[in-house]
């Protein structure tokens, strides 16, 4: 439900004079989720709702849709002529200098830039700045309540059996048959989600040897998906509880299908796993030290450690993405090689850090789920972080 009192503190606390939400059909997606507007109730006519730092809400509605924003608070608008409505915009934006919206400049982040630039060039004939409201959505879609917290949790402890799950069945097969396909471990770790109440969007990636090396591989579609004994596995799997407002829970981790790992693959697992650590280090030292925190701050930090030892030009991906009801959130990203990430990492919300290294022969990727809680005290959920590459037929 929207909360017109935490949007003014959010207001307050980053000094803006209030924050402009727009939408057109089902265009502003950041803009529904915050004003609790379902998708069965996405009106044809644009509407405009000013929220100011201190004082009444204004809404800038159609005639034809006049109750669009009536379960919001505040006071009415109603234009009919287009020229209604761009009077009605400067009527409801008087006497406010810099308002938020959802907008990024030269589109430098697509995740919060929602606004087309028409819209951005008419509200700029009433204020001064419009700045991006990146930091506060994350205040409503990103942070996570003391619930969501303990279900990240429980989903947390049947994603990490996941991983014994699949490795149990990898070498239990290759030792019965002599190899497994890919896709019967992704089936195989589909029924354990479905056994422990846990839901996805999309099955997980096994991806065996060369197919490793592709960051977004569909499992079971390369031109050889049999493993076997002394194969290089890597498995993604992301999950959560199936229940209202669960959230994500999203790792990988990497295997080989023998006894003794060779060096070649060791070697590349422990420089991801170096990178992992220092991006788990720099969110530490900073919330630690109360240093605001931005998220390509946490992807250099990783990318330096790949870029030393000569592989970066192999991680191909930022390290990581916000975590929430959806695999990719609506939070601050780790993000310094496809965007400029500039939002901060807030507490109380929960982001992925997953460098890897993707040769031609196969790719290593080492991710784990990062949660900093109300009193900034940082969290590496589900399970140990990975130190080595498994010996699958070793351990299982």
């Amino acid at each position: 439900m929207f909360d017109l009192s935490r949007v003014q503190a959010a207001l307050d606390k980053f000094q803006l004079d209030g924050w402009l939400y727009y939408d057109f059909r089902g265009s502003n997606v950041l803009a529904l989720r915050i004003l609790d507007i379902p998708e069965a109730a996405i009106g044809s006519r644009r509407f405009f709702y000013f929220v100011p730092r201190v004082g009444t809400p204004l809404k800038l509605v159609h005639r034809i849709e006049s109750g669009a924003l009536d379960h919001l608070p505040g006071d009415k608008v109603v234009y009919l002529k287009w020229q209604e409505l761009e009077a009605g915009l400067a009527s409801i934006l008087k006497g406010a200098s810099q308002v938020a919206m959802e907008y990024s400049p030269r589109n430098a982040n697509p995740y919060i830039s929602r606004v087309d630039a028409g819209t951005v060039e008419l509200v700029r004939e009433s204020v001064d700045s419009i700045v991006p409201s990146g930091d506060l959505v994350q205040l409503f879609e990103a942070v996570w309540d003391q619930e969501q917290w303990e279900l990240h949790q429980r989903a947390g402890v049947s994603t990490d059996k996941a991983f014994e799950v699949a490795w149990s069945f990898i070498a239990r097969q290759i030792r019965e048959q002599g190899s497994i396909e890919e896709q019967a471990v992704c089936d195989v770790i589909m029924a354990h989600f479905e056994e422990t109440g846990l839901t996805t969007y999309h099955p997980p990636i096994v991806a065996r040897e060369a197919h490793s090396g592709n960051p977004h591989y569909e499992t079971g579609t390369g031109t050889d998906t049999a493993i076997r004994e002394g194969d290089f596995v890597l498995v993604d799997l992301w999950a959560k509880c199936d229940v209202p407002r669960g959230v994500y829970s999203d790792m990988t981790r990497v295997g080989f299908a023998g006894s003794e790992v060779p060096e070649a693959y060791s070697k590349i697992f422990q420089i991801v796993a170096e990178a992992r650590d220092a991006g788990i280090t720099i969110v530490e030292e900073a919330f630690a030290s109360g240093k605001p925190l931005q998220g390509w701050e946490v992807d250099q930090a990783c990318r330096d450690v790949i870029e030393a030892a000569g592989y970066g030009e192999y991680f191909v991906h930022r390290t990581g993405h916000s975590i929430g009801q959806e695999t990719h959130g609506n939070g601050a990203n780790m993000d310094n090689l496809e965007t400029h990430e500039e939002r901060l990492i807030l507490p109380q919300t929960c982001f992925s850090i997953e460098p890897g290294i993707y040769l031609p022969e196969f790719g290593v990727r080492s991710e784990i789920n990062v949660f900093v809680d109300e009193a900034c005290k940082v969290h590496v959920t589900a399970g140990e972080r990975q130190t080595e590459i498994l010996p699958i037929l070793k351990e299982y």
